[in-house]
């Protein structure tokens, strides 16, 4: 019994194995010919005279060019036979043109960029979703599978070989001693292995069930891949072997070595990750107290996700991740959803239960970053997380000593922001300072006067950094179209009414004071209605409300939210969920500082920006809770601007913003020359403003208080 057992389990290990290869093998050939649909696409564009690069001029092609043959592609849609029989050409000549079209084709294949588009279902395309469809369809269970299937062939395989003169009594009497001995030690180990592989078996079969489904159709395999992108796109990346180093940021090969030696455990993780996911979550366990600024869309959550579940399996029992508020709901789904970690939510009237629960039976304890301080440090953590870390840069406030006092008491901590920085370096320093006040003690002398490149590689233990055009290369494109309007009667009164008073806050929204005759709400509306023409969702952002009032007012009530600071975590998330869940054409509206925080929008593809912002960052965030990974559409991204306005000037002095931001703390090569690369301050800002605009409408400043609300 116990070898009938040993023979079903290695054939059950084996025949997931063969399955998974032929799942692969057809998703790889599906890969490999949308690569050459996709070259032979563009081969349509070069000349036929490149064939004779590819062979050092030795061809001859006049011929060709005289016949009609004008493109590679065209070469490669005859065959040599038809090649051979234009005059002058031997069937030598026509194999040679032939081969050379081939190797150019090889080599635009290779180098094809692959992205699926939903709005080209082409029948190469089409084929490769059905084939990525059966292995997404397995789950995130696939990998442990597999690991499982390759132990137990590795293992069961020698040991039934070495058992075989057990299996029979006559057998064993006629066996040479030693020959015995080994078989009996075989068949102990056999049943060692049969008794703990009750789960392994359930595991094998569910698995290899699921890989022996039929093929989907097409609709059903497109409509799975809009609702989970990003699991077809990492198995894309799989296939396609993503090119080493690209999820490594900048940091220096020793380091990038260690990250990558650094074990990852997942088996209490519930998905999979892309290889630069994998290497966050390892330079977050290697370096025990790091920064993750990943740019937002990256998944961020999921890297700390991976790493708290590497430590449960290492056996530590206890984790707290702090967010704000808008994302604690968000925070405690995505914790159930991608691994086996119990998560409670420490906010609200069950706060005091959930935080005597978690202390008793382990797991995830998720609190608001102004809650923190109310927290008994009476349990010793495997890791702390804090979300949206940026929110502690100044070390005065309640919510920073309250993170900086559980920094200290806890060993592995690890921050996430994708903006690590809004107007000072010195910000950046003092996440650094929670982290490793060595090392910001360090940054104090010569690391920011050598300027961004200096300080980037000084920061480098304690801070990694992807951007989406290094990672994901399947991301659609963004659109960014700046709609610039004129002022209307009626606006541009009470816009040259706030530029007296001084009012910046007033000056910023006067475009909508008249919504009837509201230029920029016109041009708003006319993009909602070509967004609906096409059946695309569209999220409008702005920081007021009143403007949000006058946009949902415009559009009669047919929008989703608002979403704005005065909102629950759990109503806010079920506005966005509504959103999401809706067919076809939709709007949601919020507030920027409060939609820009912890929303996935992936179902929008229009984004409308109603106003400049005062923070580029803030802009930033809002755009990428559409435009990041799971969005199958390209971005449309609309700023409503006012010429001769505050728009116009506010473009004009925030540039200064992101080009700091970006040579600092993002990838750019470029080095300030100020020792301090101090920034304008928003009130600042807002005074330049209110001056110009005073100087340009009123002939001089007005004494009153420029930034009023």
């Amino acid at each position: 019994m116990e070898f009938r057992d040993a023979d079903r389990l290695l054939a059950d290990a084996r025949a997931l194995l063969d399955e998974h290869a032929s799942a692969h093998r057809q998703a790889k050939d599906a890969l490999d010919a949308l690569r050459i649909h996709v070259a032979r696409t563009g081969l349509g564009e070069i000349p036929v005279s490149r064939l004779r690069d590819v062979t050092d001029g030795r061809l001859r092609i006049a011929t060709l060019e005289k016949a009609g043959y004008t493109t590679v592609r065209q070469v490669l849609e005859a065959s040599p036979y038809q090649l051979q029989l234009l005059p002058g050409i031997a069937a030598r000549t026509a194999g040679q043109i032939h081969a050379a079209a081939r190797q150019i084709e090889r080599a635009a294949a290779e180098a094809a960029s692959i992205r699926i588009d939903v709005e080209r279902r082409d029948q190469p395309t089409t084929d490769l979703v059905i084939a990525l469809q059966r292995l997404v369809n397995v789950g995130p269970d696939l990998p442990r599978a597999l690991d499982a299937a390759r132990d137990l062939a590795r293992r069961l395989t020698p040991l039934l070989a070495q058992a075989r003169p057990a299996r029979s009594r006559l057998r064993m009497l006629f066996t040479l001693p030693e020959r015995r001995r080994r078989a009996r030690e075989a068949v102990a180990a056999i049943g060692e292995l049969l008794d703990g592989a009750r789960a392994t078996r359930l595991l094998l079969a569910q698995v290899t069930t699921d890989l022996l489904r039929p093929p989907a159709r097409d609709f059903e395999a497109w409509t799975d891949f809009e609702s989970r992108s990003p699991e077809y796109f990492g198995l894309v990346a799989e296939l396609a072997g993503e090119p080493v180093g690209t999820g490594q940021g900048l940091l220096p090969d020793d380091l990038a070595a260690k990250v990558n030696a650094q074990p990852l455990d997942d088996t209490h993780r519930r998905v999979s990750l892309r290889g630069y996911q994998a290497f966050g979550a390892r330079f977050a366990l290697a370096q025990g107290r790091a920064i993750l600024g990943d740019e937002m869309g990256l998944g961020k959550s999921i890297e700390a996700i991976a790493a708290l579940a590497h430590l449960q399996a290492k056996g530590m029992t206890h984790f707290l991740v702090v967010c704000p508020t808008s994302v604690l709901i968000n925070w405690v789904r995505e914790i159930e959803s991608r691994s086996t970690l119990r998560a409670f939510p420490l906010h609200g009237e069950a706060r005091l239960a959930a935080q005597q629960d978690w202390a008793r039976r382990g797991g995830v304890a998720v609190v608001t970053l102004d809650g923190l301080y109310r927290l008994e440090a009476g349990v010793a953590l495997g890791m702390l997380v804090v979300d949206e870390a940026h929110y502690v840069k100044n070390p005065e406030t309640k919510r920073s000593r309250a993170v900086a006092a559980w920094c200290a008491r806890t060993e592995r901590v690890l921050f996430l922001t994708g903006t690590p920085m809004e107007n000072r370096v010195e910000e950046f320093r003092t996440l650094i300072s929670y982290l490793r006040p060595d090392l910001a003690a360090e940054l104090r002398s010569s690391d920011v006067v050598a300027g961004a490149q200096a300080f980037r590689k000084a920061v480098a233990p304690v801070y990694l950094r992807r951007n989406q055009e290094d990672v994901l290369a399947e991301l659609p494109d963004r659109v960014d179209a700046d709609e610039w309007v004129e002022f209307s009667g009626a606006d541009f009164e009470a816009y040259r009414q706030a530029v007296a008073a001084g009012n910046f806050m007033a000056m910023r929204r006067a475009a909508y004071a008249e919504p009837a005759t509201s230029a920029k709400l016109k041009r708003l509306l006319e993009l909602v209605e070509d967004a609906e023409a096409n059946g695309l969702k569209v999220v409008v952002f702005s920081y007021f409300r009143a403007v949000l009032a006058a946009v949902g007012a415009a559009l009669d009530g047919r929008a989703h939210g608002p979403i704005s600071g005065g909102l629950s975590a759990v109503r806010r998330q079920q506005v966005v969920d509504d959103f999401s869940a809706a067919q076809g054409h939709a709007v949601l509206l919020s507030q920027v500082q409060a939609g820009g925080v912890g929303l996935n929008l992936q179902a929008a593809s229009v984004v409308i920006m109603c106003e400049p912002q005062v923070k580029p960052s803030m802009e930033t965030q809002a755009v990428a809770r559409a435009h990041r990974m799971g969005q199958v559409r390209k971005v449309q991204v609309h700023r409503l601007l006012t010429v001769d306005s505050v728009d116009q000037r506010m473009l004009a002095i925030l540039g200064r913003k992101s080009a700091l931001f970006d040579a600092y703390a993002r990838r750019s090569d470029l080095a300030e020359s100020a020792a301090e690369a101090v920034d304008v301050s928003e009130n600042e800002l807002a005074r330049l403003v209110v001056e110009e605009e005073q100087r340009r409408l009123l002939n001089g400043p007005q004494p009153a208080g420029a930034a009023d609300g």
